[in-house]
């Protein structure tokens, strides 16, 4: 989330302020790099017109600098934040995106763009990704009309995410869903549902967020990312300032381990985690994981989780 507080960091210091070096250098240990962008990039639009909508992202062109820094290859603008400043706002993300070399999936200017895999190629792997949210349904692109690759997940998987992930021609495919409601602890059922539909519909990876705190490594699912970079309040109990970056090993096209590396995600900076930030976030992953039949593992400050080959 590169908006509002961060926006403001981002026009007074560059892009090089919001990450510590190290966490640069941890990213750019992956081959391919994919995230969830949740703003529009633009300097134009109006907040979308609906009383009840809390909040608004919007970050500034400069924003796409902070993305280079990292290596980002792919984002997914599928999520709740993508309109917030209107159609333009969204189209200008695209051209922003195009003009740095960086895919997208999961937003487009029709219905058809918005649920287009993308294909990256990184160490020898040629990665299908398809993007999809399952709010706010009035976000939903259609034919002529810009938006986002809606689906609706309460009544199994939509057509339309089948036939996506089966286009991919691709080595590998990962489905990033932006689904369930923000903070919560653990996926709620219909999400567990839809990752098992995911997977067999032919998903190879599902790396989910909305939540806004990190879940546990179910078999080749990642049920929610959780935040990387932000500004907002800090919940208590659910520890929303304390994050984890995922590093997937793939095995001729078959994801065999994960890589959790704990953070500290301090007002529109983040570093990675040491002491008793680092010990809590162990502690939570490990036991989000057991309940998910998962074993969790330390590697030299590394959470590391093994997946058999299905």
């Amino acid at each position: 989330m590169l908006g509002r507080g961060v926006a403001e960091r981002l026009a007074a210091a560059p892009p090089s302020s919001l990450f510590a070096p190290e966490v640069v250098e941890v990213a750019h240990e992956a081959d391919l790099f994919v995230l969830n962008l949740e703003c529009c990039i633009s300097d134009r639009g109006s907040p979308w017109p609906d009383p009840a909508k809390p909040f608004f992202f919007r970050a500034p062109p400069a924003a796409v600098e902070a993305l280079a820094l990292l290596g980002v290859d792919c984002v997914t603008l599928a999520n709740n934040h993508a309109l917030d400043f209107g159609a333009d706002a969204l189209l200008d993300t695209l051209e922003h995106l195009r003009a740095a070399g960086i895919a997208w999936v999961g937003a487009g200017a029709d219905v058809e763009e918005a649920r287009t895999p993308a294909l990256l190629e990184g160490g020898g792997l040629r990665l299908g990704v398809v993007g999809l949210t399952d709010h706010p349904t009035e976000f939903a692109a259609a034919p002529g009309r810009p938006g986002v690759a809606y689906a609706r997940l309460t009544n199994g998987l939509p057509a339309w995410v089948r036939d996506a992930i089966a286009s991919t021609r691709a080595d590998a495919v990962l489905v990033t869903p932006h689904w369930g409601p923000n903070m919560v602890a653990e996926p709620p059922p219909e999400v567990s549902r839809a990752a098992g539909e995911l997977l067999a519909a032919g998903a190879t990876l599902v790396a989910g967020h909305s939540a806004h705190v990190f879940h546990g490594a179910g078999p080749r699912v990642l049920y929610d990312l959780g935040d990387f970079v932000d500004d907002y309040a800090t919940d208590p109990y659910l520890r929303n300032d304390l994050g984890l970056l995922f590093l997937v090993t793939f095995e001729e096209a078959v994801p065999v381990r994960v890589e959790a590396l704990p953070l500290e995600l301090a007002y529109c900076h983040t570093r990675l985690a040491r002491g008793e930030d680092a010990a809590w976030i162990r502690a939570r992953f490990v036991a989000a994981c057991s309940a998910l039949g998962t074993e969790v593992r330390e590697d030299d400050g590394r959470l590391v989780v093994a997946w058999e080959r299905p």
